[in-house]
C-alpha cells in the first residue's frame, strides 16, 4: 500500500470509493512482494502494480468489481491456474492477491495509517483474507502503544495483537492462521498482517567520493541514509545530496549513541585505522544486517589483526564483509557502489551471485529477511 498511498488517502479524503488489489503471499518467482498493491480510482485509473505486468488486466476487473460491489476476494494466480498463459505468471512464479473495496466507511482508519507512515511511526494493519465470511475484509490496526477496529472476536483480536506486534518490531509482512477464536495451531482463519515500519537505515562513514555514490543507491534502495564523517570540511549536505542527515562527529562515537536495529547496514569506507578501528571493535558487536568495510587486501588484514588484538574473536570478525562489495570489476565509485549495493542485497536474500544464465532453479528466492 506504501507505493500506493498518495493517490489511494487523496480519494479517500475526497469521499470517493476505490478498487484495492493487494499482493498477500508469493511462491516461486514472483515478481512482486507481499504488500505489492494496485488501485483502481473512481474514475477507472489505474495506479500501481502487483505483478510487473503479468496479471493487471484481471486483477483490474476485480478491483474494479469490489469497488463497485464491496465484496472483497482472495484470488491466485499462476502456473497452476488452467488460465495461466492467458493471465498467469508466465515466469513461473505465484501470487495471491486479495481485492477489496476502500472507501471512509469500509476503512475508516486509513487516514491516520497514513500520517503515521509518513511520520515514520511503526503502524500494522491486519485484514482477514479467508474462513469466515462475515469476518472477511474486517482490519485491525495496531501500533506499539494501541489498536483500532476488531477482527470479529475478543480472543482473535488478542491473539493478532500479540503477532503482529512481533511482526512490526521486525518490519515483517505476511500470513499468519487462527482458528475461530485465535487458536494459533489451527488453519480456519487467514489473516495478512502489513508491517509499515519505518524505513531500514544505512550508516555510510566516511566523507569521501565513493560514499556519495553509496548513498545515492542506498536511497534508491529505499534506505534512510545517514553519511558520518569526523571532518566538518568533507561532511556536508553539498556533497551529499541524496543522503538524508549528514553528520560531523568521530565515527565510532556516533555509532554508540545513534539508533539502529536488525535491518541496518553499515558502510564504512573511511579506510583510515584511527577511525575503522575503534568503530569496526563496536561495530561487529551490534546486530546489524550487513557490515563492510573498504580498503585493500593489506589494509584489511592489518585492520583484522588490530582488531584480533582488542579481544575480537574469529566468529565476531567473520561478520565482516571486507574488502568491501562483490567482484564484479568496479573502478569507478558508482561501480563500486554497485558492487557493494549487490553484497548487500546478497547478504539479504541469498543466492549465488552467480551469472542467472549459470546456474538453475527459481530466480527469485523464498528466503525473506526483515524490510
Amino acid at each position: 500500500m506504501r507505493d500506493v498511498l498518495d493517490d489511494l488517502e487523496r480519494w479517500w479524503r475526497d469521499g470517493r470509493t476505490v478498487g484495492l488489489g493487494t499482493v498477500v503471499g508469493t511462491w516461486k518467482s514472483a515478481p512482486r512482494q507481499p504488500g505489492a498493491a494496485m488501485l483502481v480510482g473512481p474514475d477507472g485509473t489505474a495506479v500501481g502494480s502487483v505483478s510487473g505486468g503479468c496479471v493487471e488486466g484481471a486483477v483490474y476487473e476485480l478491483a474494479t468489481s469490489a469497488r463497485e460491489d464491496g465484496i472483497p476476494l482472495l484470488q491466485r494466480y499462476g502456473v497452476s491456474d488452467d488460465d495461466a498463459f492467458a493471465v498467469g505468471l508466465t515466469c513461473g512464479g505465484i501470487i495471491d492477491v486479495f481485492v477489496e473495496r476502500i472507501d471512509q466507511q469500509t476503512f475508516p482508519e486509513l487516514g491516520d495509517v497514513a500520517d503515521d507512515i509518513r511520520a515514520g511511526r511503526p503502524v500494522a494493519v491486519a485484514t482477514v483474507l479467508s474462513g469466515d465470511e462475515r469476518r472477511i475484509g474486517r482490519r485491525l490496526v495496531l501500533r506499539e502503544n494501541g489498536s483500532s477496529g476488531t477482527l470479529g472476536g475478543d480472543r482473535l483480536d488478542d491473539a493478532v495483537r500479540d503477532d503482529a506486534r512481533g511482526m512490526l518490531a521486525q518490519g515483517a509482512t505476511g500470513i499468519v492462521h487462527y482458528g475461530p477464536e485465535g487458536e494459533r495451531r489451527l488453519d480456519d482463519l487467514a489473516v495478512f498482517v502489513a508491517s509499515y515500519a519505518p524505513r531500514p537505515r544505512m550508516i555510510v562513514f566516511g566523507a569521501i567520493d565513493f560514499a556519495a555514490a553509496v548513498a545515492r543507491l542506498g536511497s534508491f534502495l529505499g534506505y534512510r541514509v545517514t553519511v558520518c564523517d569526523a571532518r566538518q570540511t568533507f561532511a556536508t549536505s553539498k556533497r551529499f545530496p541524496d543522503a538524508d542527515e549528514v553528520v560531523v562527529e568521530w565515527p565510532h562515537r556516533y555509532l554508540a549513541r545513534t539508533e539502529i536495529d536488525e535491518r541496518t547496514v553499515v558502510c564504512v569506507l573511511t579506510h583510515d585505522p584511527k577511525f575503522d578501528v575503534p568503530l569496526l571493535e563496536i561495530a561487529l558487536r551490534l546486530p546489524l544486517a550487513y557490515l563492510g568495510a573498504m580498503g585493500s587486501r593489506r589494509t584489511n588484514e592489518d585492520r583484522l589483526q588490530r582488531l584480533r588484538d582488542l579481544g575480537l574473536a574469529e566468529d565476531e570478525l567473520a561478520r565482516l564483509h571486507a574488502p568491501i562489495g562483490l567482484d564484479i570489476g568496479a573502478r569507478t565509485p558508482e561501480e563500486t557502489a554497485v558492487s557493494i549495493a549487490a553484497e548487500i542485497i546478497h547478504a539479504r536474500w541469498g543466492g549465488s551471485t552467480s551469472p542467472l544464465r549459470q546456474v538453475g532453479g527459481p530466480i527469485h528466492h523464498e528466503r525473506q529477511l526483515v524490510r
